[in-house]
């Protein structure tokens, strides 16, 4: 019996067969993978899953199990990326927040309700980190997914307002989780709750996490942009903190009043001129049809984020407002005050603005994960984005839609590529290989600080803010084609190229805990929160 309660030798004969009909298959489809299944079922009244067939791989085949499971997989688009997400919530807790638009359900932290997958998942464990962790990367490898690359994404609303002692203790069991991770049909070691951590031993599990089996490669925070310091980022940083999300939700002083966000424009301002001199990657949040805007507003304030040099965010979430039973807009609506955008309306201003987001920025969501149970008003389409994208056809420019995932890269046609623009306190190169039907394959972010850095360390250092290369995540050590190419390393020269020309003499990289061993292969050596090379 395996971790995952079934039993592969109670269908050896079964799976068996199945594993050499998979084997002699050449162009294996989702039509072939159907057919595989009722050829050789589970029972009379059912098939097997996916998550059964890969352990029946893992127990029965001694050769070319990864590239049986491949096959089985199909479509790993969670993990296309390069690297695999893993979303955990925080516990409940108060928010200094009054947003109108926010859901009020007292289970969950603020802004997030019951009926979302990973509010599901997080109450299921208690809000445990090391639970919620460990049960979503056994999802993964029961899927077939490499798990050795991981980006954590902490969500509950404003992190900065949680106790110091709540926070050392979540992140510190968040590595402990990714440490213990084992990919076997054992199970894993649990380690026990001591509800107390220490900045020491968040450290020492830090330590372990730079050369573990499953690394922390990315890890981020969300939370208010008027919660924005410097004393604040410096501990997001203690934790290993990359991208921070914010919630801007609108660039409009007034719409932000009505809706009693609790912060004025001036306070995002200050948050991104902080986070970019301290090199975070910065995630936006930004809300479409807000309490007194409208479509005409919307579009209007939308194409500030990018034309004016205060914002310019690296990654964006963007969500159409939706009506919930326990927000106070209710209200409002209630009232006639407030009414939602039809989806024409919704289309209409989508497809205005996604054109206008440049090359370097990527939106990761264009809709909240809220059951349409749970929407008294407000769009429920779930395939926005689809929508949108065939709509726009060729004008978005913006990441995602780039992104060469699956496609046949030829390494000789890859283009490198340099994007300048300015910001409040910096000049950013955004340096990408592209294809030449201009997909993305690989990127880095670099900051030239115009202004002096919040920190001694980083005095006379330009910021390497990020490096990516696409290509379906793998486990360390494998050979693929985009993320074994040298891409990394040629972006890193590239890089230094740019810094010595602005005569830069450092030059820092804000890196994960796991992705710390690849950084000082390049050359780079730890500071106190960064790792820096010295530039002649």
């Amino acid at each position: 019996m395996n971790k995952y309660n079934f039993n592969p030798l109670k269908y050896q004969n079964q799976l068996s067969k199945l594993i050499i009909d998979l084997k002699a298959s050449k162009d294996f489809s989702q039509k072939t993978y159907h057919q595989l299944i009722k050829k050789y079922p589970k029972s009379k009244s059912g098939s097997f899953s996916k998550s059964e067939i890969i352990a029946g791989i893992r127990h029965f085949s001694t050769k070319d199990q990864d590239l049986l499971i491949k096959k089985i997989v199909l479509k790993p688009i969670r993990t296309l990326s390069g690297v695999v997400p893993v979303t955990l919530l925080t516990k409940p807790y108060p928010c200094p927040g009054k947003c109108i638009f926010c859901p009020n359900d007292l289970k969950m932290p603020k802004s997030y309700l019951s009926s979302e997958p990973g509010a599901q998942r997080a109450s299921h464990h208690h809000f445990d980190p090391y639970h919620q962790v460990t049960a979503r990367l056994n999802a993964y490898y029961a899927n077939g997914h490499p798990t050795s690359k991981v980006e954590l994404i902490v969500l509950g609303g404003t992190w900065s307002v949680y106790p110091q002692s709540y926070k050392i203790w979540f992140i510190n069991r968040c590595f402990q989780a990714l440490n213990d991770f084992i990919t076997t049909d054992k199970d894993n070691p649990c380690q026990p709750d001591t509800t107390k951590a220490t900045w020491a031993q968040l450290k020492e599990s830090q330590k372990i996490n730079e050369t573990a089996k499953t690394r922390c490669v990315g890890l981020s925070l969300e939370t208010r942009p008027d919660f924005i310091t410097k004393q604040e980022l410096i501990n997001f940083r203690k934790l290993g903190c990359t991208k921070v999300q914010i919630g801007v939700q609108s660039l409009d002083d007034k719409i932000l009043k009505l809706n009693q966000r609790g912060h004025t424009l001036k306070a995002t301002k200050t948050a991104f001129k902080l986070l970019r001199l301290f090199g975070f990657k910065i995630q936006a949040h930004w809300m479409a049809n807000l309490y007194g805007s409208s479509v005409t507003k919307d579009i209007k304030d939308f194409k500030k984020l990018f034309s004016n040099p205060s914002y310019r965010p690296d990654e964006l979430k963007i969500y159409p407002t939706a009506l919930l039973k326990t927000a106070k807009l209710m209200d409002f609506y209630n009232q006639k005050l407030w009414k939602p955008n039809t989806n024409q309306e919704l289309i209409t201003i989508l497809t205005s603005i996604m054109p206008s987001i440049p090359c370097y920025c990527r939106v990761s969501r264009m809709i909240r994960d809220f059951s349409s149970k749970d929407i008294v008003a407000g769009s429920k389409t779930s395939n926005l984005r689809q929508i949108i994208e065939k709509k726009a056809n060729k004008k978005i420019k913006e990441i995602r839609s780039r992104e060469i995932r699956q496609l046949h890269l030829d390494p000789s046609t890859l283009k490198l590529v340099t994007t300048s623009y300015k910001t409040s306190s910096s000049t950013e190169k955004f340096i990408e290989y592209i294809t030449p039907e201009n997909k993305i394959v690989a990127f880095l972010r670099l900051s030239l600080p115009s202004q002096s850095p919040p920190i001694k360390e980083l005095k006379k250092s330009s910021i390497i803010r990020e490096i990516h290369v696409y290509g379906q995540s793998l486990n360390l050590g494998d050979k693929a084609k985009t993320q074994h190419l040298g891409l990394g390393t040629n972006l890193i020269n590239q890089a230094k190229n740019i810094t010595k020309k602005e005569k830069y003499t450092n030059m820092a990289v804000i890196s994960a805990i796991g992705t710390k061993e690849y950084y000082t292969k390049q050359g780079f050596k730890d500071g106190e929160i960064y790792q820096h090379i010295k530039i002649n």
